[in-house]
């Protein structure tokens, strides 16, 4: 956004403008609430931070409900160079959230609400110019408390507090491009008229004079293609009266045979703007703006088209935090996200929900990513003047800010506004709430058309299409978007391609985007029979191919934005992983899980082959029969026409790749086990390869050919569970064979009315990071066997009350279902090759709900009598929810 310090006014003389980051050497204190003056902040406990910071990069993490949601003092000293005096400083923060208030020297310099944009603070009045060392003092008050005239008011991510992007120190000659308006640079790029053969620009701008003096000046812009060769310049003659601004306006006719910018060939040329003392020839000014050449469409029937050409829009939606980092994340790897969704083979970014770092645009500018940005109104709306004056000042923050970029076509204003209706329980009321939010909707839009009529607007609802209809907000925006989760939250797959029809049929003028789709993928979890809700890696990839087959299908689809790029934080979540939710291709720290692949194998043009099952590099499984080996499913992805596998050396076939991907049934053997595929594509070879480590069990736990070692089981699921962290690999369990193992009665658990759980729960399990090993259980069971061999063993018994206390539902679980369980009354004895081991067992009332409890035993075994674990209710059903035995 900023041209640092390498900026000339002339030849041998300094810049006229700087700007340098004063990220280091920060102090940090969180102050208790309700201190509104540092010298009330304790002396002690401040902290040295560099920017960017967030206070919540930790406690999102933890098993305490909330995070820190408050004050964040910060301080500074800054030595100020003393030929400074005579310029215009500013500080600008590129995010601080959300409300923030700045002091220089004592004296309050500035406000700023809303945590996703940019705001300038002028300094200069405040500051000491004696040439001494840290003169100055910078004080910083951050506030993330909820405020309800401030949006987001609920979400399903993370309202982390901080400065947590880049802070500037800039200065200026008095006369300068005005740094009043909204946080922008001051000018804005349009191109009225582009084709292939001719391109013309206009810029729009105004000049401060804070000299004390009229000031004649000459503003030049010239635009230069990427050799830094001239195409075009423009210069014009204007006199701003003092101490005020001036607009100007400037047009370049005509740019003969443009590169055009696509996410294919996205060629940028710069346009620099000066301004010149008109008597002395002087640079006053001086700013560089990318400027991109390209025009774009959408039609309702037809889609999206570029340059005159259909152009299927397909990404993702990104989150900006970074696992250990929060949202305080360095330029480097907010930059690195867009790579990975261009080697992803995309070419659409949802920024969403919120305005993010300047460095995604920049670059989504110079990769060929298009774009939507969009304000933090989320889920509600707050009915007040107040909220309706910080949404619309965030909306015209949000475009001025980001103008000049040509990656972006579109700008929205509101996401999923009806999820959370007010007044439920009294209708006429609610009605004039959605009369309200409809009102709003229309302001934002109205004032997005104004400020920027060369791009689309959009407003995006989730997948209640009556109610959106009927409130009007189908009506308001240029472009519909739909975030639909059908076989995910409710419903069925099948219920997708029909959404789409009917908004096809019912609101056949209106352009539709599919803004938000997926389904959770923990990549610890995988299953052989996925079922909906269970968060297998295997259901998440099978969901992806169908919806992105559905949406290539129907040209009147112009986008399809997965939902999302990586995991993200969301405090309030619990489920398998708590805090995140694992949407994402991506793990939080951008690992690939299987459906990324699948991507690839659909969007990149150049030949792929891969492996899905890349993270699936510790398995286990039962032996089949009396064999050595164990079958399971191998998946590749690929966009060749045919690809062989290999297993062990051994050729596994040949298979046609069907819709991006290929599966085969191969014999696992126990330790190691190398994976080879091979393709081609016009006479050339390619291949990719896997090492998988096979945990394999015997059919029989008396084979000599393959001694029993180690058993880890879960009861009551029909997924497989990595425990990364040591290395274990856990299985579902089975009904009790003979020679074998298994429970004896009882039932899997499965919440009554649960809905979309097919089984299990999805509380936070407190205690562990492993909660899928305690999320399921064996209700009523009688015995749990295992016809081990004589010898040691240790057992571990894991144990979870999973009935009692509230249970959250999801920020977007569309069904809505919190609900509050009665405390389970519930004891019984476990005893252990007729040992009693646990009596009068009560695990709520020793422990608590939803805590997890591992109860080791050792024992011998001789003769036969292998391991017999015997469950004796005595108020309530016994349970047991995990199960590891281990041969000494």
């Amino acid at each position: 956004m900023f041209i640092t310090t390498q900026l000339i006014a002339q030849t041998g003389t300094p810049a006229a403008r700087t700007a340098i980051t004063i990220n280091e050497a920060w102090s940090f204190s969180k102050a208790p609430t309700g201190i509104t003056n540092i010298a009330q902040v304790p002396q002690a406990g401040w902290q040295s931070v560099n920017i960017p910071h967030t206070w919540n990069a930790t406690d999102v993490m933890d098993d305490e409900p909330g995070y820190y949601r408050g004050n964040g003092w910060y301080k500074k000293k800054l030595t100020i160079n003393n030929t400074w005096k005579a310029k215009k400083v500013y500080l600008y923060f590129e995010g601080a959230n959300q409300e923030t208030e700045v002091w220089i020297n004592g004296q309050i310099a500035g406000r700023h609400i809303g945590g996703y944009t940019g705001f300038y603070i002028p300094v200069s009045q405040w500051l000491q110019f004696d040439g001494k060392e840290n003169l100055n003092e910078i004080v910083v008050r951050v506030n993330n408390s909820h405020n309800e005239n401030i949006p987001p008011l609920t979400a399903d991510f993370t309202f982390y507090g901080g400065i947590y992007r880049d802070c500037w120190l800039v200065t200026t000659e008095p006369l300068h491009f005005s740094l009043a308006d909204h946080g922008s640079t001051g000018i804005f790029l349009t191109t009225p008229q582009v084709s292939a053969e001719n391109a013309s620009v206009q810029v729009n701008g105004a000049i401060a004079n804070e000299t004390g003096a009229d000031k004649k000046v000459q503003v030049t812009t010239t635009v230069s293609d990427k050799t830094g060769k001239a195409v075009g310049t423009v210069s014009s003659t204007i006199t701003v009266k003092k101490n005020s601004e001036a607009a100007f306006r400037q047009d370049i006719k005509s740019i003969v045979n443009p590169q055009l910018w696509t996410p294919d060939h996205p060629y940028c040329y710069t346009a620099s703007t000066t301004i010149k003392d008109a008597k002395t020839g002087t640079v006053a000014d001086q700013l560089t703006n990318t400027l991109g050449f390209r025009w774009f469409s959408f039609d309702a029937d037809k889609g999206f088209f570029l340059n005159g050409n259909p152009y299927k829009l397909i990404g993702s939606s990104r989150h900006q935090d970074y696992k250990d980092l929060g949202n305080a994340v360095p330029d480097e790897l907010a930059r690195r996200d867009v790579q990975l969704l261009k080697q992803m083979g995309g070419n659409f970014l949802r920024i969403a929900h919120y305005p993010q770092d300047p460095a995604i645009l920049q670059a989504c500018d110079q990769l060929g990513i298009l774009t939507s940005v969009e304000i933090p109104v989320v889920n509600e709306i707050t009915e007040s003047d107040t909220f309706t004056r910080n949404c619309a000042n965030m909306q015209v923050e949000m475009i001025r800010q980001n103008f000049n970029h040509p990656s972006i076509i579109i700008w929205c204003y509101m996401n999923e506004t009806l999820l959370r209706p007010h007044f439920n329980n009294d209708k006429p009321r609610q009605e004039i709430y959605f009369s309200n939010v409809a009102k709003l909707a229309r302001t934002l839009d109205s004032i997005t058309r104004k400020e920027d009529p060369s791009r689309y607007t959009m407003l995006v609802n989730h997948g209640d299409f009556n109610r959106y209809k009927t409130v009007g907000l189908t009506d308001i925006p240029m472009i519909v978007g739909w975030n639909l989760y059908s076989g995910w939250y409710g419903g069925s797959l099948t219920d997708f391609p029909a959404f789409l029809e009917r908004h096809h049929k019912e609101l056949s003028t209106k352009p539709l985007m599919v803004t938000e789709y997926g389904a959770d993928a923990d990549p610890r979890i995988r299953s052989l029979h996925p079922v909906r809700f269970d968060k297998s890696v295997e259901y998440t990839t099978a969901f992806h191919q169908y919806y992105l087959t559905e949406m290539l299908k129907r040209p009147f689809v112009a986008g399809a934005m997965l939902w999302n790029l990586a995991d993200f934080n969301s405090e309030t979540r619990e489920e398998t992983m708590p805090h995140i939710n694992n949407k994402g291709l991506l793990t939080w720290d951008r690992t690939p899980k299987d459906p990324w692949y699948f991507y690839q194998a659909i969007l990149r043009k150049e030949p792929f082959l891969k492996i899905t099952s890349g993270y699936w590099k510790l398995r286990g499984g039962v032996a089949d029969s009396n064999a050595l080996v164990c079958n399971q499913p191998v998946q590749v992805a690929a966009n060749l026409d045919e690809v062989e596998l290999f297993m062990n050396g051994k050729s596994m076939g040949t298979k046609k790749v069907e819709n991006g991907l290929a599966q085969w049934s191969v014999p696992f053997v126990d330790g190691t086990n190398d994976i080879v595929v091979r393709g081609t594509k016009e006479g050339k070879p390619y291949t990719d390869q896997l090492t998988v480590n096979f945990q394999l069990q015997p059919y029989r736990l008396d084979n000599e050919q393959l001694p029993f070692s180690q058993l880890n089981i879960l009861l009551g699921a029909d997924r497989y569970f990595i425990d990364e962290q040591r290395q274990q690999f856990w299985l579902p369990d089975q009904p009790y064979r003979p020679g074998s193992w298994g429970h004896i009665g009882g039932k899997p658990f499965k919440i009554a009315n649960g809905g979309r759980l097919p089984y299990g729960t999805d509380k936070n399990i407190v205690g562990t990071d492993d909660d899928p090993i305690y999320q399921t259980q064996q209700t009523g069971i009688e015995q749990y066997r295992l016809d081990v061999p004589s010898g040691e063993y240790e057992i571990t018994l894991h144990f979870a009350e999973l009935l009692g206390g509230t249970v959250k539902g999801l920020p977007y679980n569309l069904s809505a279902d919190t609900r509050k369980e009665d405390e389970v009354q519930r004891s019984f004895h476990v005893l252990v090759n007729n040992t009693p081991v646990l009596e009068n067992f009560n695990i709520a009332r020793q422990y608590g709900v939803a805590r997890a409890v591992a109860k080791k035993v050792r024992i011998t075994v001789t003769g036969q009598q292998g391991i017999i674990i015997a469950f004796t209710p005595i108020t309530g059903e016994p349970v047991l929810n995990a199960i590891q035995v281990t041969k000494l």
